[in-house]
């Protein structure tokens, strides 16, 4: 008796890791990504917008390169060059309107990383931040200064 159930918890385990592949291989077809660009300029270069959705319930987005670069405007345009506050003010505007487009808002973002070129903006960009329409309740933040900006060439 004790040899009939050696073959049987075999076959038992390899139907469960067969089983399991399939599944694992239908959740991947499942997930689906799709990467947006909201401005004249990006495409090509980088996606402003990357969605991942049919990864359990919920939907993630991700921004990258939201900055004072006029979206209408030729590549590298700079909106209010010298001024942060509005600066910081379009920035934001752009995430708003990134978020929204994708169904989402700022109260929805959990991790947000900021990039200046100079830190004696870091108390001008807490005060744009601390405005209520933009001051999402994320506990992760991170806040980096950089010699230059990375404008993709």
């Amino acid at each position: 008796m004790p040899k009939a159930t050696v073959p049987l918890a075999i076959a038992t385990l390899f139907a469960l890791q067969s089983l399991l592949a399939f599944t694992s291989a239908a959740a991947q077809e499942a997930m689906e990504k799709k990467s947006y660009n909201y401005s004249a300029w990006t495409p090509g270069i980088f996606s402003e917008a990357v969605t991942i959705t049919n990864m359990g319930k919920g939907k993630f987005i991700f921004l990258a390169g939201v900055g004072a670069e006029d979206e209408n405007g030729p590549r590298g345009a700079i909106r209010h060059k010298g001024d942060f506050g509005a600066q910081c003010a379009y920035a934001y505007d752009k995430i708003k309107r990134a978020l929204a487009a994708n169904g989402s808002s700022l109260k929805d973002a959990v991790k947000m990383t900021v990039y200046v070129t100079d830190m004696r903006h870091r108390l001008d960009w807490a005060k744009c931040r601390a405005r209520p329409s933009r001051a999402p309740p994320c506990r992760r933040r991170r806040f980096w200064a950089s010699a230059s900006s990375r404008f993709p060439r």
